[in-house]
C-alpha cells in the first residue's frame, strides 16, 4: 500500500469501533468513524472513503438502508461496502448483497479474514 487508503467504519458499539479502528490504523489505513447509518451516509458522501465497513444493526438509519442510499447515489455508488453483522443467519448474506454490499463478514471480527476481504474489494475498485 503506497498511499494511505481511507476506511469509513460505521459502527454504533463504542468498544467494537475503538478496537477495530485501532487495529486498522496499525495495519496502515486511515480510519473515519461514524456511530449511526445517517452519519455514515453523510461522511461517505462528503469525504468519499476508499471503502466502507458497515455494521447492519445501527441506530437512526440501519446499515441495510444506509447501504441502499449510498449505492443509489452517484457520489458514493462506486465505494465498496462490506457488511459487518453479528446476525450470521441464513439469508443475511443474501440480504446484504441485495442491499448493495460488495462483501459480507460476521462478528466477532477475525482481522486477517476481514483485511483479505477489504484488500479484494479495494483491488476491484
Amino acid at each position: 500500500m503506497s498511499e494511505l487508503q481511507t476506511i469509513l467504519l460505521v459502527e454504533d458499539n463504542e468498544l467494537n469501533r475503538d478496537m477495530l479502528s485501532r487495529r486498522l490504523i496499525r495495519k496502515g489505513y486511515r480510519v473515519l468513524l461514524a456511530e449511526d447509518g445517517k452519519q455514515g451516509v453523510e461522511l461517505a458522501e462528503e469525504l468519499s472513503p476508499d471503502l466502507i465497513l458497515m455494521d447492519m444493526s445501527l441506530p437512526v438509519l440501519d446499515g441495510w438502508e444506509a447501504t441502499r442510499i449510498l449505492k443509489d447515489s452517484p457520489k458514493s455508488k462506486g465505494i465498496p461496502i462490506i457488511a459487518l453483522t453479528a446476525h450470521a443467519m441464513a439469508g443475511d448474506r443474501e440480504k446484504a448483497f441485495q442491499a448493495g454490499c460488495d462483501d459480507f463478514d460476521t462478528k466477532p471480527i477475525e482481522l486477517a479474514r476481514l483485511i483479505e476481504k477489504m484488500e479484494t474489494a479495494l483491488a476491484k475498485k
